[in-house]
């Protein structure tokens, strides 16, 4: 008898554990720019190891697409390179949908040419007459400059689809609302395809994220003018607003967020989420010294079994043969000796 009963006391505790209900997983729906990719991505990377039972599913297609998924409720929270416009914000509220905007960081439109190409700079003007409609200029030439590699010197001009924002706002940008790009521009479908063509095009020029600069293509510095300074994008210029075609970088939610979205995208406002950010080629919505951020994180954290063996033996032991040692664990404890 004693066994049976014993028997029944496990058979319920198997049955309790087995039957359990799981924590459920939340699943953000994510979609939009493809200039914002990287940042998307890592933000969701990241982010798993705060809320393991947060996902984020992240999905590009560019600002347009994530604007229309948004207005057809379809995701929670669209990413963009540009601002909804007054037309898209009342179709989604006939759709019953609130668009509410986030300021997440800033990114720079950078200018591509093949690394053959010489030139260093252009201003507004001569990039308007480049892809804009009417432009005069259609050949290398027409700029006091011959490409090697580029057979004919007439320029190959990249840009990108029309659903994206960085069309858009190229456009706004360097040649007005109402001129419109030169017909021929080849359009792509991706910020990275722009950086393809262009790598192994000697006649090419185009205009992409600088998300997504690379060594086998040149970024050119800009001017607004002939008359204003030339300002080439990078971490800095970007964080300082100080290049000519810097934009902000938007998240969309259908109404103010809550809950797990309110938390997510504090967490991206926050230090850890926006320190991410330079070191993907972006720039932070506010001045940070992420490396001091994450010296602070570092010197605050439990000392490690390394840090034990070092403090306990290997510093007395360099004190007592006159060696300065210097323990830094921002260099997983590397030691110098001097």
């Amino acid at each position: 008898m004693p066994n049976r009963a014993l028997i029944g006391f496990f058979s319920l505790i198997l049955t309790v554990t087995y039957c359990a209900p799981a924590t459920a997983r939340t699943l953000l729906q994510n979609k939009g720019s493809d200039t914002m990719v990287h940042a998307v991505q890592s933000w969701s990377e990241a982010y798993h190891k705060v809320d393991a039972q947060t996902g984020i599913v992240v999905n590009a297609g560019g600002s347009g697409t994530g604007i229309a998924a948004l207005i057809n409720g379809t995701v929670d929270i669209a990413n963009t390179s540009r601002a909804m416009t007054k037309e898209e914000i009342a179709r989604a509220r006939q759709r019953g949908q609130d668009p509410v905007q986030h300021l997440v960081g800033y990114d720079a439109v950078a200018v591509y040419v093949h690394s053959n190409n010489p030139i260093r700079s252009l201003n507004f003007a001569q990039l308007a007459e480049i892809y804009g409609e009417g432009g005069s200029i259609e050949f290398w030439t027409d700029l006091g400059i011959e490409v090697s590699g580029c057979k004919d010197q007439k320029i190959v001009r990249v840009g990108r689809q029309s659903s994206s924002g960085t069309y858009v706002y190229f456009r706004r940008a360097v040649m007005g609302s109402t001129r419109d790009y030169k017909l021929g521009t080849r359009s792509m479908v991706a910020s990275r395809h722009v950086l393809d063509l262009v790598s192994q095009t000697p006649c090419a020029i185009g205009y992409s994220s600088f998300a997504y600069s690379r060594p086998t293509a040149n970024t050119v510095c800009l001017s607004e003018s002939e008359d204003k300074p030339c300002v080439a994008p990078s971490a800095n210029t970007i964080q300082q607003r100080n290049y000519p075609i810097t934009r902000p970088l938007y998240l969309y939610t259908n109404g103010q967020p809550e809950g797990v979205i309110r938390e997510y995208l504090e967490w991206v406002l926050g230090d850890d989420g926006q320190c991410i950010l330079p070191n993907k080629g972006y720039g932070p919505v506010r001045a940070l010294n992420c490396l001091q951020l994450r010296r602070s994180k570092l010197c605050a954290a439990p000392p490690t079994g390394r840090d034990k063996l070092t403090e306990r033996w290997l510093l007395p032991w360099a004190a007592d043969r006159g060696i300065t040692m210097i323990t830094n664990r921002w260099f997983e404890n590397g030691i110098l000796f001097r």
